[in-house]
């Protein structure tokens, strides 16, 4: 084959790997605002705390796949406790105070994360089960990015499911669309959302644990995945699972190709693509009115 074809061929894969670690971050921020209505910018924190709780686990217990399980678990639970005690107090109020609120969360994580583990970069070993690489047709590729790939994959399933073919999902779009009438039929709507709260921060702090081996743990990683998260859910609409898995592998392609050819105006094609679709489709590919 070709070494300029095997090139794009790679990049292509590193866009998909990207893309596919995006979306797993996005979908919980997606199913948030989806069935809440509620712009979580505390979300990349989540995402964060996952990474550095995988960090203490995995140097604790020697063991990754411990914090695999243990990392999301913590911070859903973190996330309940924001949703118990502070959102559920100002909701009512509108999305400017959620938004500051959640805004708040956010650096108050980012401050945590300094106090406990301090500025420096931290490194967190892939397992030795997914070291290596595999041939894939005339080029190796890394064992580790194809699980990455296979997690989202069966998150994306799982969300898929839960959501539209399980008595869960149905009770929770109905709490959306009418919550008083779904309060009247016995189901408390408050527990509901903060379930979904839970699962949405979970899926947060699971993406931080797959990306702590991939990209390193550090004070900023937040701030990253904040700017390409909220373009994902732009660009995909507003509450649908289809868009970010859409808008999370086109942003992923642009920007590992933008950063192999173009690195300077990566983050630009991706304001760009944002603006694009906004201007065809103010609610973004899948959303709606």
């Amino acid at each position: 084959m070709d070494a300029s074809l095997n090139i794009y061929l790679i990049q292509a894969l590193h866009g998909i790997v990207y893309g596919m670690l995006l979306f797993l971050v996005a979908s919980g921020l997606t199913l948030v605002f989806g069935m809440m209505e509620i712009l979580n910018m505390a979300h990349a924190g989540f995402y964060m705390l996952g990474a550095y709780f995988t960090y203490s686990i995995t140097i604790w217990s020697g063991n990754f796949w411990l914090s695999l399980l243990l990392a999301p678990i913590a911070v859903g639970i973190v996330g309940a406790l924001v949703e118990r005690f502070l959102l559920r107090k100002v909701h009512r109020f509108g999305h400017v105070h959620d938004l500051l609120l959640t805004f708040g969360v956010f650096y108050i994580v980012g401050e945590i994360v300094k106090w406990f583990w301090g500025n420096d970069p931290l490194r967190v070993p892939v397992p030795p089960s997914l070291s290596g690489s595999i041939l894939i047709m005339e080029f190796t590729y890394p064992v580790y990015r194809l699980f990455i790939l296979l997690v989202a994959v069966l998150i994306l399933l799982i969300m898929a499911i839960l959501i539209m073919r399980t008595r869960i999902g149905i009770t929770i779009r109905a709490s959306v669309s009418d919550g008083e009438m779904v309060e009247a039929l016995g189901t408390n709507v408050q527990i509901v959302f903060l379930g979904v709260f839970s699962i949405g921060s979970a899926l947060a702090g699971l993406g931080g644990v797959i990306a702590a081996p991939f990209l390193s743990t550090y004070p900023g990683m937040g701030f990253d995945i904040m700017i390409d998260t909220f373009v994902v859910i732009v660009i995909g609409g507003f509450g649908s699972l289809m868009g970010a898995f859409v808008a999370s592998l086109m942003i992923g392609e642009l920007q590992s190709f933008g950063i192999q050819f173009l690195p300077r105006l990566a983050l630009v094609f991706e304001f760009l693509l944002m603006a694009i679709v906004l201007i065809a489709r103010p609610t973004g590919l899948f959303g709606e009115k």
